[in-house]
């Protein structure tokens, strides 16, 4: 089994002007990206920077509902200005929104659960007004600006959603209704990279969500005693462990950049178990 590289291995570098250390934490640790696609390229991007060699085996992918009936229906409805609000939990559900061409009526306000959802819609042309500084569903609902007056909100998530935005928004007054915008659905690892796992020489498995922990539990379990599990926060993390996954480490926002430097932090101090906040 490969040897994972700690604080007092880490590798420092000098920039190209000769001044300057680069302390490149990950420097020899091998990372599992569980997800493709643009998020995939961007973490591994961030992983590179910091010395690791990134891993891209998608675990999980997006089908369309088995409903759309019942999706189109909702999202006519937005469209007439039905809904005073849209809630929106992933860059997922704004490609179902830009796939079937919404544009919503100008009252009608959006909601965004963390900084990578709020950018999607931005990118997609969809104005952003409200992103809670709590990105758990729990702190979204505490954190919810609007009130009964502003009409019906619509949350449109995975079918694997847990209903506690909907709930949660329902406990306060606030009239709000679930549809599913899109399936997950499993995909299997390459051979190489099961065997790889198994054996120890990739190092890190980065945790994006609940689906992707059952995935990993499916496949790969059990893990070795050495493989570092990173999660991209507190309700992935709880999903983790109900999954039966050890979790050494989780992100203190729900970013990419977030899942990063919690892995990163842990590879300098796997130790500390409330390490600090690195800009």
């Amino acid at each position: 089994m490969e040897p994972m590289v700690f604080l007092h291995d880490v590798t420092i570098e000098r920039t190209p002007t000769g001044v300057l250390p680069v302390i490149k934490p990950l420097r020899e640790w091998r990372v599992l990206v569980p997800r493709g696609g643009k998020w995939g390229d961007g973490v591994a991007a961030q992983l590179r920077s910091l010395g690791a060699t990134p891993v891209i085996a998608p675990l999980i992918n997006f089908a369309p509902t088995e409903h759309p009936e019942q999706l189109a229906a909702e999202l006519d409805a937005l469209r007439r200005g039905d809904y005073g609000w849209l809630v929106v939990t992933s860059a997922t559900t704004v490609d179902v929104l830009v796939g079937h061409g919404v544009r919503l009526d100008p009252a009608t306000r959006i909601a965004a659960v963390g900084e990578t959802t709020a950018q999607a819609l931005q990118l997609a042309g969809y104005p952003v007004d409200f992103v809670p500084s709590d990105h758990s569903a729990r702190g979204f609902v505490r954190e919810w600006p609007g009130s009964a007056g502003d009409g019906t909100v619509l949350v449109p998530q995975s079918e694997l959603a847990e209903p506690t935005l909907v709930s949660g928004l329902a406990e306060r007054g606030i009239a709000a209704r679930f549809v599913t915008a899109y399936r997950t659905v499993g995909v299997s690892a390459p051979e190489a990279v099961v065997a790889d796992i198994a054996s120890g020489s990739i190092h890190a498995l980065i945790v994006s969500s609940g689906s992707v922990a059952r995935q990993i539990a499916t496949q790969f379990a059990p893990l070795p005693p050495t493989t570092v599990i990173i999660c991209i926060g507190p309700r992935t993390a709880f999903d983790a462990r109900a999954a039966g996954l050890t979790v050494h480490r989780i992100a203190d926002e729900r970013s990419t950049p977030a899942l990063v430097r919690a892995l990163a932090e842990y590879a300098m101090n796997p130790n500390d178990s409330a390490p600090p906040v690195v800009a």
